[in-house]
This record gives structure tokens, C-alpha cells and sequence, in this order.
């Protein structure tokens, strides 16, 4: 059986803490964030009904990545596309889960994309 490293279950528990204070509704749905070593997601969560939104990714097809090594700049290229998706949705708020991960880097790209894209949260 594989051991789950100390850094793993420590931002699981942050997760959990942070989703007690926090929920989403179809009308301010949850944006949800998951950042890999290679990608980085988001998601438009519906709490009340248990449903995904709407979602994105640099690993979706069509993504347009210039310069593999700039991953900052991919976050909010994902930022600007989810809020488009979003206000397609006839979405304009949200409430901005980091899941985790401190606001920083890539997460803050993310987040500053989806602003610039018209989402207040």
C-alpha cells in the first residue's frame, strides 16, 4: 500500500476546512481550482444540486499554448475562458475556491484571467 505524502494530506485537510465555510448555488456557483504539475483546471460548481457547470482546462482541445514553459500565462488564458463559458451560462458571480493551494503563481493568474474576464468574486 502506497503512503500518502505528509504535503498530500495536509492540503486535503485544507480542502475541507475551506469547503465547511463555502458552497456554491446555481446562481453563484463555486469556481473550484486544481492545479497539476502540468495543467491547471477550473470548475463551475452547483453545491445544491451536485452538478459541474461548466469547465476548463489547458488540457482541453483547442487550448492555444504558445510557450509550454509559461504556465502563469496558460492560468489565466484558463481564467479568461472559464469566464466566458460562465457568462455564456448567464453567470456574472462566483465564489473563488483555491482548493488548496495558496494564492500565488499560477492560482492568482487564474483568478485575475477570470476577473479581467468579467467574473466578481
Amino acid at each position: 500500500m502506497a503512503k500518502t505524502s505528509s504535503k498530500v494530506t495536509a492540503r486535503r485537510k485544507r480542502v475541507q476546512r475551506i469547503r465547511v465555510k463555502i458552497s456554491g448555488t446555481s446562481e453563484k456557483p463555486r469556481m473550484r481550482i486544481f492545479r497539476s504539475n502540468r495543467n491547471i483546471y477550473a470548475q463551475l460548481i452547483d453545491d445544491v444540486h451536485g452538478k459541474t457547470l461548466a469547465a476548463c482546462s489547458t488540457g482541453d482541445k483547442g487550448f492555444a499554448t504558445d510557450d509550454p514553459a509559461d504556465k502563469s500565462q496558460q492560468a489565466r488564458q484558463v481564467g479568461l475562458l472559464i469566464a466566458a463559458r460562465a457568462k455564456d451560462l448567464g453567470i456574472t458571480k462566483v465564489v473563488f475556491d483555491r482548493g488548496g493551494y495558496l494564492y500565488h503563481g499560477r492560482v492568482k493568474a487564474l483568478s485575475e484571467g477570470a476577473r479581467e474576464g468579467g467574473l466578481q468574486f
